[in-house]
């Protein structure tokens, strides 16, 4: 009897059986993941990535939910408005300060002076916001949108149109992308900041149109130079209102004719940009990539990146569509991200403040600290804003954010003889007595290291660096190191200035 042929497995079905059977054991285990509680460790993650910092007690009621019921319950307790009140000129009538030709320097120099005080009684107000609020997710995303929706002060010289700024991005943090486009299209700080004021139909600028399309959505490489000349036509008449500080279409300065843009052709306005950026497909991405950087890690994973932004961009740009896709993803728990990424000067100090619970007095001298470090609120440092990552790191700034807290955690009497003079008191002499108010403040800041560790369920070392730490400490704490001398460690460490 002849023998029976033995059958071989065709190579292509054997390497396609791999790849299904790889695929359905990831996907069960992704499954798996986001169906258990996150524990410590990815509680502790979450909340850093997503706040400024996380308290032990945070961190105790997040490691009981999953993945999808602890972003659910982030993104439930956004805000739109904030908790701390406002300074109170930025609810009085708005006047634009001018001067006449024949101002003297003294008159000129007490201009400057109050928009200086103004801006830094701003500036301290929103670090204060910042440390109280019980949504810091929202304020962790108007910083973001700040640094994306870059204005500067500096160039607006308004301090009450950079709050309003502030609140319509607070307002949108995490609402819509594309409703908030269109309006800081039409922000009075904006279209000052970006020279839209002077855009008209006889000598368009290109500034507003270059940047709405190179940073606010579709990201460089993706427009020609032809594109910004012809949005810079739909954006002509679009204007400012100094009297009131409103927005104001000029329509005697606006250009009807026939534009084209990214292949689309009509009597174009400036909605009609704004729509046809949104509805290209490289927007979405655009975000995404950012938002990953922001908090998953500096290299985005141009897949994960394609099928997130598919899903913001289905969603009609609702944000919280792309924040829920990130936080519940393999790759933001992946350990390989894990202290990724660099605190900004602002997450640093707002952070060591929330999380070790700091009593303080006025934010002042905090709002000079961010500054020493780099990031001078409504203040970007260029159209791009903060670059941000491994650029917040120099060797100045790190022997800055050093000092900064070895103060913080010093015994309150050295705290307490701590000269005003080794603050960093740049421009404060806009600011009457600004050295002795800034040490006044300074002397109020109180930590209570018993009640801080009496939230820990074991005072161990490697309890506490498990709280304080997104990772192994670079110098590894004696184990005799306990209570505040183990704060003090890790604060210390390298790995303290990662999240």
């Amino acid at each position: 009897m002849p023998k029976r042929a033995r059958y071989r497995w065709p190579r292509h079905r054997h390497q396609r059986l791999i790849s299904v059977v790889t695929a359905l054991a990831t996907g069960l285990w992704a499954a798996a993941a986001g169906a258990a509680p996150l524990g410590p460790d990815d509680a502790r993650h979450l909340l850093n990535r997503t706040s400024f910092a996380a308290s032990p007690a945070e961190i105790e009621a997040y490691a009981r939910l999953t993945r999808e019921e602890a972003a659910s319950r982030l993104l439930a307790t956004t805000r739109t408005t904030p908790v701390t009140p406002a300074p109170a000129w930025t609810a009085e009538p708005f006047h634009w300060p001018r001067l006449p030709r024949e101002a003297t320097v003294q008159e000129r120099q007490a201009l400057q002076r109050e928009r200086r005080e103004k801006g830094l009684e701003l500036r301290s107000w929103w670090l204060e916001e910042m440390r109280v609020t019980p949504s810091p997710l929202t304020e962790r995303m108007t910083l973001f949108w700040h640094n994306h929706f870059v204005s500067s002060d500096q160039k607006v010289r308004s301090p009450q149109l950079m709050h309003r700024q502030n609140a319509l991005l607070r307002r949108q943090a995490l609402g819509n992308f594309g409703a908030m486009l269109h309006e800081v299209a039409r922000d009075p700080a904006m279209v000052i900041y970006l020279d839209n004021a002077s855009n008209r139909k006889a000598q368009p600028n290109e500034n507003f149109a270059r940047e709405v399309m190179e940073l606010f959505t579709l990201g460089e490489g993706h427009y020609s130079e032809q594109d910004v000349k012809e949005a810079a036509r739909a954006f002509t008449g679009w204007s400012v209102d100094l009297d009131r500080g409103e927005f104001l279409f000029r329509a005697l300065q606006h250009d009807e004719g026939v534009k084209t843009l990214l292949g689309r052709s009509g009597n174009l306005t400036g909605d009609d940009v704004l729509r046809t950026l949104l509805a290209h497909p490289r927007t979405a991405e655009h975000i995404v990539e950012k938002l990953w950087r922001e908090l998953v890690s500096p290299t985005p994973d141009p897949v994960e990146v394609k099928r997130i932004a598919a899903r913001f961009r289905d969603s009609g740009y609702e944000i919280q569509v792309a924040l829920r896709a990130l936080l519940t993803s393999n790759a933001f728990y992946a350990q390989v991200n894990r202290a990724t990424l660099v605190k900004s000067p602002v997450e640093l100090v707002v952070g060591t403040l929330r999380q070790f619970r700091f009593s303080t007095g006025e934010m002042l001298p905090f709002a000079f600290t961010v500054t020493q470090l780099g990031q001078n609120l409504f203040a970007p440092p260029n159209v791009k804003g903060w670059p941000g990552g491994d650029a917040w790191i120099n060797s100045s700034t790190l022997l800055a954010r050093k000092q900064f807290l070895e103060r913080m955690f010093r015994d309150d009497d050295v705290r307490l003889a701590t000269p005003a003079a080794q603050m960093n008191t740049k421009g404060i002499a806009a600011v009457e007595n600004g050295r002795e108010r800034a040490a006044r403040a300074m002397a109020e800041v109180r930590f209570n290291p018993r009640e801080w560790l009496a939230e820990i369920p074991t005072r161990h070392s490697e309890n506490v660096q498990r709280v304080i730490l997104a990772a192994a400490p670079a110098q590894p704490v004696p184990p005799e190191a306990e209570g505040l001398k183990a704060v003090r460690l890790l604060t210390q460490d390298a790995v303290y200035q990662l999240k």
